[in-house]
């Protein structure tokens, strides 16, 4: 039961840190609607990171509530949406 808790942790920082990235880094030529996919994958690669967070991180005993797969689930999240929101849509 911990660690599903864990994981429901991890989605909604990673859809929180979607929102602070879509704050903090401004497209002047931004069209509308790309908030729910900012969420989305932001969850989507908190979900990612924390799992390799805890792989890395803690051997041991492998919970989803651990430090490393807290920061793992934060840095993967902002990683990821940090680049869509910066580097991929300036492709587009």
């Amino acid at each position: 039961m911990q660690n599903w808790i864990g994981i429901g942790i991890w989605i909604v920082m990673g859809g929180a840190i979607g929102l602070v990235m879509k704050a903090l880094i401004s497209r002047p030529e931004e069209t509308p609607g790309h908030t729910v996919i900012l969420m989305v994958l932001g969850a989507f690669a908190a979900v990612i990171g924390g799992m390799l967070g805890v792989g890395i991180f803690e051997f041991y005993e492998p919970l989803a509530i651990s430090p490393g797969g807290m920061a793992g689930a934060a840095f993967f999240s902002a990683a990821m949406t940090f680049v869509y929101r910066w580097g991929l849509r300036a492709l587009i």
